[in-house]
């Protein structure tokens, strides 16, 4: 018997209506301090009206020099709890659910946007870091290991459904994850046990400090899709150790922005042979796991999920871009099964947010 796309699907002690999550995306609607604006609530609201099965915020940073893009959501600081539960209050009325993507950006922000020096595992130049960062002590590592559980608990006091951790698309853990980047010579750097022992800290303590029945997740890297990265025979090694310690679910994602045309988000997908450019990762991924494995990256039509479903590649489908131009997609697919996203995968999306006037499909009217 075919799984079907709109079958309930379990990720720790809670179940989610459908397959379909819109995936962590940067939205430019948050205030200089992080705090959500009226806009970011009503965006999730109609994502969660539109079907969506769970919506993952946008990447929110745990201490303030974590930030990278203006207008990004902040959890730092208890003062912003009041503005995130009126995000989560929107979603929760339109019966959806969330949860809470946390982020530091390490080197992959500047001095500009963080008024100081950026920090990263290693002190190395990067086509993906704006400047070279400066090297984190291993004092520095514990502090943003508390960081990370401490926004984690934030995130349930402002009544997220669970929390996502970013390690994928060159962000902090992705750094410590990478060869790369991470050219640490203590017990944080060298073979894949030492490069992962970050991610196994932040896990731990935010599991630790959230307790056992709250979903904490992943999207992670299979590869950062660059000679002499980070690979998917490490990602699998450390997906399946995740899964020892506590992980509900893992979004399986590739690249970096430095990765060329095999970044996270690539452009000019037209046709269903480009669409889901990370399947063959997830499938790997997901055979070593007894958890639920999604996957994210340039789903488009309806036929081209369900066939990976049926091929059991993956349990959950992720996708964003085509969110934004359509928050109603997914009650589109349960008309329609073959239905595909009007997305063309232009990222123009992404430019009013540069302005100031949050993500809109530049090719439709900016939402009112």
């Amino acid at each position: 018997m075919n799984k079907e796309l709109f079958e309930a699907l379990r990720i720790g002690r809670i179940t989610i209506p459908n397959r379909f999550v819109r995936s962590a995306t940067w939205e430019g609607m948050c205030d200089d301090t992080g705090a959500p604006a009226d806009r970011l609530a009503d965006t999730y609201a109609r994502l969660a009206a539109g079907g969506v099965g769970l919506i993952i915020s946008g990447y929110t940073y745990v201490r303030a020099d974590g930030k990278q893009l203006p207008g990004k959501m902040g959890i730092y600081s208890d003062r912003l709890i009041p503005a995130l539960q009126k995000v989560t209050a929107a979603v929760h009325r339109e019966q959806g659910l969330t949860f809470c993507q946390l982020v530091h950006a390490g080197g992959q922000t500047s001095s500009k946007v963080i008024g100081t020096t950026p920090v990263a595992p290693s002190a190395v130049a990067c086509d993906n870091f704006p400047e070279i960062p400066r090297e984190l002590s291993k004092e520095e590592i514990a502090e943003l290991v508390n960081a990370f559980a401490d926004g984690a608990v934030r995130a349930r006091q402002a009544g997220f459904d669970g929390i996502q951790l970013h390690g994928a698309h060159g962000y902090l853990i992705n750094q410590f994850l990478s060869p790369l980047t991470n050219h640490r010579q203590d017990e944080y750097g060298g073979g894949l046990e030492n490069r992962m022992r970050f991610l196994d800290q932040v896990t731990r303590a935010v599991r630790a400090a959230v307790g056992p029945d709250y979903p904490v997740t992943i999207k992670l890297t299979a590869a950062d899709n660059l000679p002499g990265g980070f690979d998917l025979d490490e990602a699998v090694q450390v997906a399946r150790h995740l899964e020892k310690i506590g992980v509900d679910a893992i979004e399986v994602s590739s690249g970096t922005a430095a990765s060329g045309a095999l970044t996270p988000a690539r452009q000019g997908i037209d046709a269903p042979a480009q669409e889901a450019y990370n399947a063959d990762f997830a499938r790997r991924i997901k055979a070593a796991l007894g958890i639920p494995t999604g996957v994210v990256g340039g789903l488009r039509s309806g036929a081209v999920i369900k066939g990976l479903l049926d091929g059991n590649l993956a349990d959950f489908f992720a996708l964003s871009r085509p969110l934004i131009r359509e928050p109603d997609l997914v009650n589109r697919w349960r008309r329609d099964p073959g239905y595909c996203a009007t997305c063309i995968s232009c990222n123009g999306c992404f430019k009013p947010g540069l302005k100031g006037e949050g993500i809109y499909c530049v090719l439709d009217r900016p939402p009112r």
